[in-house]
């Protein structure tokens, strides 16, 4: 038995539709015009529509729009009495499942309907199926079984059904987006789009624009108009990675966004609707960034709705080797080479290592291994790490000979105010960096390797004049 919609403004059109249909023991609902309809497809689930195409309230290809925004599987059957190829053409490219000129024959109706049935029967299942499949795809992503995996895999199962925002915390390299990902790929929206972007990757200006979009002629090159990020993930999920690097202005216009759910693109003053699920990410302490002035309370108060915290890998050792034949089988199968054990002593010494760059360190280690070892079996001497993590005594002695900040650190007396020494330093480096970009200070803040909200900042810290 199906649900059925049948709109027609003609009530015998309608009753005859329904007798044939019922005939098969299908549930029917009927709808006298297109804003009936609207109403019934918002309030209701069906399997299939018919709908005629005019009637005095508007025409049936409005319905055909609203069943694909309602439930783009929903199959929609057009009724016309005056068919034409052109009319079934357009039906048909708005999604019009199949297309009846009145008066129609019974048996054609009930065939109609149970191909359109079976149809939308077989999309739902292969949608399930879709949706199981991540289901296991995700339980192999997030590879681990230390209590902080455990736990935050039991997090993400929990939030993901949800439309809640979370801000995702961990450090560089831990698998910030693969979290995002995940919570993505579990969430009702997994169907729609993923859409990530990385704040700390644009000026504040080209940021603004990314976001939200822009109308033709609003700056110097928008020669037309281009839809933003928030757009794109319409009725879908929006990763912003390194949101901490975020300018406060830029601050506050996603904060309204995430309050009225409405954005605004740049050069216009019409306001845009949208449906979009914010996961958020950052390797900064934000709470600090907050006591500084950097970061808008407010916002983080409405992000960190949902805070997942990804630990470091040094903090999970035991999930190292499960880690390694994870990436080991990856990177063979990408690199199309023949897979290599990892041996004993090769482990031991990764499990002494404390993996700044965490996964992603892991991952380039493995890759580069597999490159240059030549034996069958990879070995510690294949993996070339940092010395100053693996070796700290090689890295005392190196810095004593060859680091400058080590040789002025030397030159200290015993005796120092920290607080004094470090502000002169920080004022002395900021003013130098100023000096080198003219007085631009985006390039001041690339030079030393902050954002641009932390140049001003400091810049009203210290009293200083960037034009001086």
């Amino acid at each position: 038995m199906a649900r059925i919609l049948i709109v027609d403004d003609e009530e015998n059109m309608r009753r005859i539709l329904a007798v044939i249909l019922r005939e098969d023991g299908h549930a029917i609902t009927e709808a006298a015009g297109v804003q009936e309809a609207l109403q019934q497809i918002a309030g209701a689930t069906f399997d299939l529509v018919f709908t005629d195409q005019k009637m005095p309230d508007g025409e049936g290809l409005a319905i055909i729009r609203a069943c694909q925004e309602a439930d783009p599987l929903l199959p929609v059957v057009m009724l016309t009495a005056f068919a034409t190829v052109e009319l079934a053409v357009e039906a048909m490219r708005q999604g019009a499942f199949d297309f009846l000129s009145k008066p129609f024959a019974p048996d054609v109706v009930k065939a109609v309907t149970t191909r359109g049935c079976e149809r939308s029967a077989l999309l739902r299942e292969n949608a399930r199926l879709k949706n199981e499949v991540s289901r296991l795809n995700f339980a192999d992503d997030i590879i681990g079984e230390s209590p902080a995996i455990k736990a935050l895999r039991d997090q993400i199962a929990r939030v993901a059904p949800t439309n809640a925002t979370v801000l995702i915390i961990g450090e560089t390299g831990t698998g910030k987006e693969l979290v995002a990902r995940a919570i993505h790929k579990n969430s009702a929206r997994a169907s729609q789009p993923f859409v990530a972007v990385n704040c700390a990757a644009f000026q504040e200006s080209l940021l603004e624009s990314e976001l939200f979009g822009h109308e033709r002629g609003a700056f110097t090159g928008a020669d037309r108009a281009r839809q933003g990020l928030f757009e794109a993930a319409h009725r879908g999920t929006l990763f912003l990675d390194e949101l901490g690097e975020m300018s406060l202005s830029l601050q506050a216009k996603l904060l309204r966004v995430l309050m009225d759910g409405q954005i605004l693109r740049v050069g216009s003053t019409a306001p845009r609707k949208v449906d979009v699920r914010v996961i958020a990410a950052t390797h900064r302490d934000l709470p600090i960034l907050m006591r500084d002035g950097l970061f808008r309370e407010d916002l983080y108060y409405r992000l960190a709705v949902v805070p997942l915290t990804i630990p470091p890998l040094r903090e999970r050792v035991q999930d190292l080797q499960p880690l390694i034949e994870f990436l080991s089988r990856q990177v063979a199968r990408e690199l199309k080479l023949p897979l290599r054990l990892i041996s004993a002593a090769a482990l031991e010494k990764l499990r002494q290592y404390r993996f700044p760059g965490n996964i992603r360190e892991l991952r380039n280690l493995i890759e580069r291994a597999f490159i240059l070892a030549q034996g069958a079996e990879i070995g510690p001497a294949d993996f070339l790490l940092m010395p100053d993590e693996s070796n700290p005594t090689a890295r005392l002695s190196a810095n004593i000979s060859d680091d400058p900040f080590q040789r002025w650190l030397d030159s200290l007396p015993a005796e120092v105010s920290l607080r004094e020494t470090l502000e002169k330093t920080e004022c002395e480096l900021l003013l130098r960096a100023l000096q080198t970009a003219h007085g631009v200070q985006a390039e001041a803040a690339r030079y030393l390797g902050v954002t641009r909200s932390d140049i001003g900042y400091k810049l009203r810290k210290y009293g200083l004049d960037p034009a001086a």
